[in-house]
């Protein structure tokens, strides 16, 4: 406290100048909260939006396209350009978040090519940042931390019996296609980014197989000719029925436009519509039906150049490339802050608060049935009130842990990729009321 009485203005650090950290700027700047500084590794705003094509950077690849619809991926306060395409594309969405941090005046606030290192939680809760950048290393401190790094930061390479003597990469690492002109490629996984890359390199590829240990729900782009979350979201806001019979009606609306799996040579998927984060891509349903790409079933070994599979017979490869998601991991903080892993729920309120030290916030640590950042901006809108005092912290918050954990939106598949699943719809609602707003 000052003298008087006066509470002192706060200093606060944020992580990361991708689309969370920006709207995490732009809510602390609108509090009043200005004695800010933003970290981000990266040479311009944006986070991995920002096409690179050294392998070691993080980024989009060249023919990335948003997933999420154009008008369920915009800020609520700053929408996506009307002559926008229904899926922007990276170069696209890169254009719109430089024009937001222009719009709302943030870019000051952010040192570029400047690496957190190490965030060290002082015995008062506040925070020792170490930094490297430029101009060398530095220390700095902070009455609060706000980390905007996402989900996507460690790549998971999964293990098998034997070595393959191909070329391996994640997909973290993909940038174009280029280099895989008339090579025998192997993409293993089932989410956007593995179907993705399949297509794209079967575009110049000898052959293309995308392996697959499960089933999993992919839904088109469209369906009856407009997109598929915006349908989804008007039938939660004009049909309000009960979710089950929603679940019920999705599953016979997506079955009706593409059928079942298995006439895609792909796997049944074992759990329902909703309860696993859907694959939503129209062109990988297209290109198994006509070949392009072809569907196999899990790794069991590898043999040199030669993958065996759990079914079918062993094939040769050049390249693997694992579309296998992320590790949730955060190198610069104390494994005592993070105290969390991979085989559950993270226990955060809300997915932003931890239970036990008031001053960090975690924004956009959430996987939606949707566009992140949208949501991220409720959370930071969160965090700078409760940084500025006029929103409490909740006295019960391991009580509320405890129960978000015990009651997800859906019946959640178990697998680590749904350790930090939500809906959008639903989680919505909750960001709003913790304001006090209405949804």
């Amino acid at each position: 406290m000052a003298s008087g009485g006066e509470r002192r203005r706060p200093r606060v650090c944020v992580v990361g100048a991708g689309p969370c950290g920006l709207t995490a700027l732009k809510n602390l700047k609108t509090e009043g909260i200005c004695d800010v500084v933003c970290y981000d590794e990266g040479h311009s705003i944006g986070g991995s939006w920002v096409f690179d094509d050294r392998p070691e950077r993080h980024s989009v690849y060249e023919a990335t396209h948003l997933i999420s619809s154009k008008r369920m991926s915009d800020f609520e306060d700053f929408p996506l350009p009307d002559d926008f395409p229904d899926f922007p594309s990276h170069r696209q969405m890169r254009t719109f978040f430089e024009d937001y941090a222009a719009h709302f005046g943030v870019k000051k606030f952010v040192r570029l090519a400047t690496r957190v290192v190490r965030a060290e939680l002082l015995p008062d809760h506040r925070w020792r940042v170490a930094t490297i950048g430029a101009d060398g290393a530095h220390e700095d401190s902070f009455d609060y931390l706000i980390i905007c790094t996402g989900h996507h930061r460690e790549p998971f390479r999964p293990e098998y019996p034997g070595q393959f003597s191909g070329e391996v990469l994640h997909s973290t690492e993909y940038k174009r296609p280029d280099s895989f002109r008339d090579k025998r490629v192997l993409v293993v996984g089932g989410g956007n980014s593995a179907c993705d890359i399949a297509v794209d390199v079967a575009r110049v590829a000898q052959k293309t197989c995308i392996s697959m240990r499960r089933g999993y729900h992919i839904v088109p782009k469209l369906i009856f000719g407009r997109p598929s979350d915006l349908l989804y979201a008007r039938l939660r806001r004009n049909a309000p029925m009960p979710k089950s019979v929603l679940q019920r009606f999705l599953e016979a609306l997506v079955h009706l436009n593409v059928g079942p799996m298995e006439r895609y040579g792909l796997q049944r998927p074992e759990g329902r519509l909703l309860e696993m984060h859907p694959t939503l891509n129209s062109d990988i349903l297209n290109a198994l039906r006509d070949g392009r790409v072809l569907p196999r079933v899990g790794i069991r070994s590898f043999e040199a150049g030669t993958v065996c599979f759990d079914a079918g017979r062993p094939e040769q490869f050049d390249v693997i490339i694992w579309g296998t998601g992320y590790r949730i991991r955060f190198p610069f903080l104390d494994k005592s802050v993070v105290t969390w892993d991979d085989s559950g729920p993270v226990p955060l309120y809300l997915k932003m608060m931890h239970k036990q030290i008031p001053s960090v916030f975690f924004i956009g640590l959430f996987q939606p049935i949707g566009c992140i950042w949208r949501l991220a901006d409720h959370q930071a809108r969160i965090a700078a009130l409760q940084i500025k005092g006029a929103l409490g912290r909740p006295r019960d918050i391991e009580v509320r842990i405890d129960k978000e954990i015990s009651s997800p939106h859906w019946r959640f598949d178990k697998a680590p990729r749904h350790a930090v699943e939500v809906d959008y719809h639903d989680f919505r609602h909750e960001l709003l009321k913790e304001i006090g707003g209405t949804s």
